[in-house]
This record gives C-alpha cells, structure tokens and sequence, in this order.
C-alpha cells in the first residue's frame, strides 16, 4: 500500500510516497500557487507524478495550517487565507475520485513521530512546535485527536500560565489576544524578550550561542525561556498527561533545553513529579508530510 502525503505550506508543496513500511518512494517540492484552484491543480499534478513514477495508486493525505471546520465542511483558520472557506477535502477528493483526509500541520507533525518517529509506540504524544511561531498537535495511538471543534492542540494561543507581574498585558498576539503561550516560547519570543531586556541579537542561534560564550544577558534570557516552557508544557501534563512531548521548530535543535526541562518541569506539575519524556523530532522539517501520509493508518 502506498500512502502520499502533501505538506501545503503558504510558499511550498511538498509530497511524499511512502511504502507500507515507511519508507521513501517519492518526494516533490513546488512552489505554493497563491490562489485556490491553482493549489488544487498543483496538488492533483504532484500526485498523478508520484502514481506515475511508483507504478500504483496511493492514498492521500493533506497537512495544512488551519482546519476543516467539523460543522461546515470549509477549511478555516489557515494563514494560507486562499484556502479559507474551501471544503478542500472534497473538491480534491472529486478531481482524484478518492477520500482525501486533511488535518492541521502542528496535528499531521504529532502523528509522524508517534507513528515511526521519536515518540514511536507511545499511546498519547504531544507535539509542539517552536519555531517562528509555536503550533501544537495530538496524536493518540497514531491518529489525529484534533477535537469536537477541530481545533484540538492549539495549545500556543492560551495565555501563559501562573504569570509572574511583569509578564501581565506584556505581548499582543496575531490572534487579537494578549500573553498568548506564542509570544513567549516561539523562537521569535525568544528572540523578543532577549531584546527587550537589553540583548541585540537577532536570531535564537545568536543568543544561544552567547549564552555558551556565559553572556549575562542571554543566559538570564534562556533561563527566563525554559521557566516559560516548563509552565506551559506543565498545563498541559496536568490535562492530558501525555506519554510524550516532541519538539519541532528551531528552538528543537537547543540541546539545552533536553538537559534542562526536566528539572524544572516538577515545580508546575501537580504532585510536584514529573518525568514526561520531552524529545527532540527524529524527521525534522520532513515530520509534518510523513505525517500527512499517515492520516491513512496502518492496518
């Protein structure tokens, strides 16, 4: 059986053609068309390619950064604001005559590494993305828990949890919100607290590399960082308490962060103990589209 699976992003499209057992048959990246049929005519192109260089049919599954709403069918929530209002599933699924299943990307992420990735095997996995914004998904045994309102794991637009006075109205969201989990732990969060406090560094690398230079400033800036983390991943053990936690993003590839959380995870976590496993991506930016393909589960 082959699976393909599209990542649709606001700039590319990328598909992959996986075998039963994982592994790579395909992979194609194109460029983002802005507008709606477009998207759907580069999709549909990028499979008739994969069926074409592999030999068989597949099934398909999109990732995308938004959702199907459950109560009319229509994409919404997307950044790539052309699919909005589009019942993208459908209208795929007519060109192709096929189902075509669709899902968040941050959610598409989360089952790629609780399927064959870092959190392989693990009954309820939390992945979070920290990168220049901060996105959530849940998977559990496998699949896709994206919720009654679809919107399961959007974890990053809840405020931070137990502020401390001066992190009170500090931040705005793009979602009209004010001290959103995003504006804090993102790299661009990061980025902007650092600075904010004095730093001039431009970029997460910078400062993480300041920090090993025993920069006063970075390091007080990372400390401020992980404290923000650990209460955020907090909340969310004390709710779902998920077998696992992979990161995604930039911020992932901050080996100290490995190191770090799990000591200050316990202060929040009820019960004061805590030894969820907090790991990094095994895909990279490669988990969101395995992810996509695996919206068609083993059987």
């Amino acid at each position: 059986m082959m699976r393909m699976g599209v990542d649709l992003g606001g700039t590319k499209i990328e598909l992959v053609a996986l075998g039963e057992d994982g592994s790579e048959l395909f992979r194609k990246r194109i460029a983002t068309p802005r507008e709606y049929q477009g998207t759907l005519n580069a999709i549909v192109t990028l499979v008739n390619e994969a069926e074409a260089a592999v030999g068989c049919e597949g099934t398909l599954g999109i990732g995308i950064p938004g959702v199907i709403s459950p109560y009319t069918g229509l994409v919404k929530n997307a950044n790539s604001t052309w699919i909005n209002g589009h019942p993208l599933d459908r209208d795929l699924g007519k060109i192709l005559s096929r189902e075509v299943r669709v899902a968040n990307d941050a959610n598409c992420f989360a089952v790629s590494e609780a399927v064959d990735g870092a959190a392989a095997g693990k009954g309820m996995v939390f992945g979070a993305i920290l990168g220049t914004g901060c996105g959530a998904g849940l998977a559990l045994h496998g699949r896709v828990h994206g919720g009654g309102n679809g919107i399961g794991g959007e974890w990053g637009h809840n405020p931070l949890p137990w502020m401390r006075a001066d992190e009170f109205n500090s931040t705005q969201c793009f979602c009209g919100n004010k001290d959103c989990i995003e504006t804090f732990v993102s790299g661009t969060g990061f980025v902007r607290d650092y600075r904010a406090h004095g730093g001039s560094a431009d970029t997460g690398v910078d400062i993480m590399a300041l920090v090993d230079a025993g920069d006063k400033l970075a390091n007080e800036a990372f400390d401020r960082y992980l404290d923000r983390l650990a209460r955020a991943f907090a909340h969310v053990i004390n709710i779902l308490d998920p077998d696992a936690i992979v990161l995604g993003g930039g911020m992932s590839n901050v080996q100290a962060i490995y190191s770090r959380l799990p000591d200050i995870l316990p202060k929040y976590v009820l019960g004061r103990e805590c030894r969820t496993p907090v790991v990094q991506n095994l895909y990279g930016c490669s988990s969101g589209v395995r992810g996509a393909a695996w919206l068609w589960e083993k059987r």
